[in-house]
Parts: C-alpha cells; structure tokens; sequence
C-alpha cells in the first residue's frame, strides 16, 4: 500500500467482502491509521483516533477524529476516512484499520457503525491501541441486525 491514490473505485461491491487482507496488508493500513492518529484534533478527550479506509481499487483514505466544543459536531476518524473516500468517488470497500491513543484497540461507536453500514455493510476492521493485540471484527458483527437501506421505504411504497 504506497498511499492514497486520487481517486476510488466507481462500482465495486460497497458490501466489501473481497478475499482477506494478508497479514502484511493489515500492518501496512494500520501504521497509515497510527500515523494519522497523530493529526487528530482532540483538545476535550485527548483521545487520538485514526482510520485508514482500504477501497477495492487499491487506494486508501485516512481520516482522523476532529472534536468540537459542541461535542454533537465531532467527527470521528472512521467517518472522516468514508466521506474523503466517497468525495473521491470510491464505491468499493475492503477494509478499515482503527489506531488509537488507548492502550487497548477502540472500535467504532454506534454512530459511525450505523453510518457505515450505509456504504459498506461488509466491512471489516482491523483495530490496534498503542499497546497490545489487535481486534479483528466484521461490521455484522460489531452492528448485528443493523438497520439499512432495505428497511426505508420509499414515498410512493407506503400505503
């Protein structure tokens, strides 16, 4: 993974799901997380998070938390990464490393796990604190009988 490339997948399956990452291509999307880590705007918690977004192109998009004094308005790293992703017009998704300033890994909160369910259900996280093991979990398993596009129906579907 040499870094970012301009732009992302059109198409691809936003399911994500394609073959495992290797062990080497997990450690490579994290340093990118750790790195990015470091950038995080986070004067209230402290906490530093990154994500690195793999996309079915190759082309990875890093994201970091950025807080805010109204704390509803922070941004979280993951969600940071999947809209620099899509602005960039990726569609496909393999997988995302989490690095966080905690000792152990930190995993995505409900908000950005709902919100990436939208885009990539299929996700997989690969997830590392500055100590320790790494967690490794899909998205059907951190967000189990998740809420989706299915169960929206349009204006004209209601009776």
């Amino acid at each position: 993974m040499a870094g970012s490339k301009g732009e992302g997948s059109r198409g691809g399956d936003p399911r994500g799901g394609s073959r495992p990452l290797a062990p080497d291509e997990i450690d490579d999307l994290l340093r990118v997380a750790h790195a990015v880590a470091l950038l995080a705007y986070s004067p209230y918690s402290g906490l530093q998070v990154g994500a690195a977004l793999l996309c079915d192109d190759g082309s990875v998009h890093a994201g970091c938390n950025v807080e805010n004094a109204s704390y509803g308005l922070t941004l979280c790293a993951e969600r940071v990464a999947m809209v620099r992703a899509v602005a960039s017009g990726a569609r496909g998704f393999r997988a995302m490393a989490l690095a966080s300033s905690q000792t152990h890994p930190v995993l995505p909160c409900g908000a950005c796990r709902q919100f990436l369910h939208e885009l990539a259900p299929g996700l997989r996280f690969h997830a590392q604190g500055s100590e320790g093991p790494r967690v490794d979990a899909s998205l059907s398993e951190l967000l189990p009988r998740a809420f989706g596009p299915g169960d929206v129906g349009r204006a004209g579907d209601r009776p």
